[in-house]
Parts: structure tokens; sequence; C-alpha cells
């Protein structure tokens, strides 16, 4: 099938790399006439097929995220079932994780979990390990459960609704977050696809986008094994601040990390108590 008038489409209506949003749209188009709509093949799919194609496109041009479209986002080794009340997996959170596995844990708690994407993938790697996983978002919290059920940890998962630390006991030797961290005043100049696709309550603290590290900092501290560690995801200029956060809270061996762009991306810092 001849792709191109629907890539000009998406073009027009200035999509990024919108051969690339194509592609996906039309494999998961593919695959949803495969399943019910007859006969088929890639130069002449079905009837059903250019229906949900068109569907798609038309949902794109609008700006509406591939993911929210597909129903999926693959991070790290698995595909996550994401909606517009949970925030798209992104692979530079993928940072989070690598760093995360760098030490073993047996507990591990995520703050303001979303999808589940970044619990679930540290638990799938780690087979032993137990998670807490919160979230203010009931909604947020369905759809971490059924990732978790569908990537099998559920078993070694407990969701819990709450306002970061508020219903959380016990501790932990790793605690991890990718908190809302976008300024107020940040939020205009966001894409589309996250300002107006994606919850506002994940993306922004309503404030300067440290608040919700100013509470990680202050009770982290209370909820970590003596040596356990905190891992957080951060805005690319927020470095340094955060760092500031923590040490001031009596955490030690802080350090801003790297992605692979060579941006400040976690903050990492262990307890000492």
């Amino acid at each position: 099938m001849n792709l191109r008038p629907l890539i000009a489409r998406l073009e027009a209506a200035g999509i990024p790399d919108a051969a690339r949003d194509m592609r996906k749209l039309f494999d998961w188009a593919y695959a949803k006439g495969a399943a019910s709509g007859g006969p088929q093949d890639r130069d002449e799919p079905n009837a059903l097929t250019l229906q949900h194609l068109e569907a798609a496109v038309a949902e794109r041009v609008l700006r509406k995220p591939v993911s929210q479209i597909i129903g999926t986002r693959s991070f790290w080794r698995h595909d996550f079932h994401v909606t517009p009340d949970v925030l798209d997996p992104r692979p530079d959170t993928e940072t989070l994780i690598d760093q995360s596995l760098g030490e073993t844990f047996q507990r591990v708690l995520d703050l303001g979990t979303g999808s589940g994407c970044i619990v679930i993938s540290l638990l799938s790697e780690r087979v032993q390990a137990q998670g807490v996983a919160v979230d203010l978002s009931e909604k947020a919290l369905e759809v971490a459960r059924g990732n978790a059920r569908d990537i099998g940890v559920a078993d070694r998962l407990e969701l819990l609704q709450s306002d970061w630390f508020s219903n959380v006991t016990g501790r932990f030797d790793l605690i991890v977050s990718n908190p809302p961290y976008i300024a107020t005043s940040e939020m205009p100049d966001l894409a589309p696809e996250v300002r107006d696709h994606e919850p506002h309550m994940a993306l922004t603290d309503g404030g300067d986008g440290l608040g919700c590290y100013r509470i990680i900092a202050a009770k982290a501290p209370d909820h970590l094994t003596r040596g356990g560690r905190l891992l957080v995801e951060i805005g690319l200029t927020q470095g340094q601040a955060v760092a500031a956060l923590f040490q001031a809270a009596g955490l030690r061996d802080v350090q801003v990390i790297q992605d692979l762009n060579g941006h400040d991306r976690v903050v990492a810092a262990r307890s000492d108590r």
C-alpha cells in the first residue's frame, strides 16, 4: 500500500518523523484487520485495516500520541498498556531503570507509578524482589494493575492510592520516582501531544517544578533502609537543585547521572540512617 499520501497528511499537521509514526499506525491497523477482517496482504489491506488506519491518522493529525491511539508503548523489555490517565513511557526513563539495576535490592517503592513501567520493569529483572507502587490517581493504578498482570509480576507488586508517602509503611532498599517536574511557566511550550493529551497532575507540580522533589527529599529517609538508595528522574536543568535538596535532607553519595544523550537525567543518593 502506498502510504505517502497519509504521511503527507501527518507532515502537514506538523508531526515530527511522520514516516515512523505511519509505520506504527499501519502495523497496528494491519493487525486489527488480520484478526477479523478477512484475507489481506500489505500491498492490499482489507477494508477493516483501512478503516482503522484512516481513524488512526485522523486522531494523529489532532496530535493525539501514537501510544494512546494504538494503546501500547514499548519500554525497556515490554509493551505497556497506556491511556490518557498515565504518562507515555519514554526512552529517557530507561536511564533510571539501568541505574537502579546497578545494585541488588529486595524491596522497591515506586512513587507516582502511572503506567507502572518503572517498578514493573525492575521486578521483571529481579525475580526475587517485592515492590510497592503508589499513585494519587485510581485510574492510573488500574492501568498499572493491568500491566503488572500482563507482564507477570502482579503477585510481587502492591499498588496503593497514596499522596506520595501518606499511605506508605515500612522501609525499602530502593525508592524510585519519575515525579511531575515541569514548572507551570513551561507548560504552554510543551508539545501538543504532551500538553493536550497527558494528565497534567503527572506533568507539573503547579509551581516551580521542584515541589515533588522537596517532598521526596523530606520523607524518603524515613522509608529507606540503612544504605538504601533513592533515584529520581529530573528535567534537563534540575540536576544541581535536586542534588542540593537531597544533600540538605542528610542523604549521602549524591550524584547527577546523565543519559545516553549527555543530558542530566537522574539524581541518585543513599541513606545514611
